[in-house]
């Protein structure tokens, strides 16, 4: 599965891989989804978060930061030095 691309070309995809590999192929715009259906958007999230607490999700963390850094992990994210995410904590 991939979910969204961060920046540049959207990766053209080989119809006859979906054949071959006997898969399918779904696009959604993300964001009208979230507008358009704001209660299955809810659903989604809370199956997501129940995943990531089961230990069924793992995303890549690259670094945390504290709060008050925040403007050192946007200066990262701009310079494209992010291989994950990057977490704000608080307190």
């Amino acid at each position: 599965m991939v979910v969204g691309f961060a920046a540049g070309e959207i990766p053209r995809i080989p119809l006859n891989l979906t054949l071959l590999k006997g898969c399918s192929i779904v696009g959604v715009f993300w964001g009208e989804f979230t507008r358009r259906e704001p209660q299955r958007f809810a659903e989604a999230m809370q199956r997501l978060g129940t995943w990531y607490a089961e230990g069924r999700l793992k995303p890549h963390v690259s670094q945390t930061f504290p709060l008050e850094r925040a403007s050192d992990a946007l200066r990262l994210m701009a310079e494209r030095k992010v291989t994950g995410k990057i977490v704000l904590t608080v307190g």
